[in-house]
């Protein structure tokens, strides 16, 4: 049985971002099937049927009930999970209302008149925008990633709401990486087989060198680890 990985959100090929995804599916190695799951598709009400999560731009999905339940359960049972961009922002949202207790926050895109946000706008859009990137010493983002800085594509204009980033990492959410103008750019849980999530789109680049990013790779790795046990 091959390796399943369930690459969740609504693709568009306009999307010069969903089109670096194709190109990182394609090197995917022997054994490992990635696949695109559609937000209001039948799989994802199926993603326990997957051994690994990734939860990938283009937000607004088009059904984000699916996202938070496939985002909680790989939270919640150890399951491999990376989410970059809009899953980023879902994992943090996530994780503040069913692990740190916030169970008012939203997301201010979709919920733009909410009490709460997690994930608030950037103080600048990030629209096809690189930021230099520098990992947290200590955290498994600068193993893959190295301590940086480096390069990270953005398209976003969403990131975490700074005035809740005290009560996620006293919760167990690490910070993992930073840059200018977006604040956290990656967190991850230490203790988890592997739960990662960057705002910047480590697929990018991957038509044009053939190669996976770490972080790519990292993931695939952990889910053949589920299926080899």
């Amino acid at each position: 049985m091959p390796t399943t990985i369930a690459v969740v959100g609504d693709r568009d090929p306009s999307y010069l971002t969903h089109r670096e995804l194709d190109a990182a599916l394609a090197l995917m190695p022997a054994g490992v099937e990635a696949r695109w799951v559609a937000t209001d598709g039948p799989d994802a009400a199926r993603l326990d049927h997957f051994d690994a999560l990734w939860v990938i731009p283009g937000t607004p999905y088009r059904d984000d009930r699916p996202v938070f339940a496939g985002v909680e359960r790989a939270r919640t049972e150890g399951v491999p999970i990376l989410g970059t961009c809009g899953g980023f922002q879902h994992m943090v949202v996530e994780f503040a209302r069913n692990a740190a207790g916030i169970r008012e926050a939203a997301h201010a895109e979709t919920d733009p008149g909410a009490a709460v946000h997690a994930v608030s706008p950037l103080a600048c859009s990030l629209e096809g925008e690189v930021r230099q990137v520098t990992t947290v010493p200590g955290t498994r983002v600068a193993e893959l990633c190295g301590p940086g800085p480096f390069a990270g594509f953005h398209w976003c204009n969403y990131g975490v709401e700074p005035e809740l980033l005290d009560r996620l990492v006293a919760a167990g959410l690490a910070v993992s990486a930073t840059a200018p103008d977006a604040g956290v750019e990656a967190v991850e849980l230490p203790d988890h087989p592997f739960y990662v999530a960057t705002l910047f789109q480590p697929q990018v680049g991957s038509s044009e060198t053939g190669k996976l990013h770490p972080l790519i790779g990292a993931l695939v790795a952990a889910a053949a680890g589920v299926r080899s046990t």
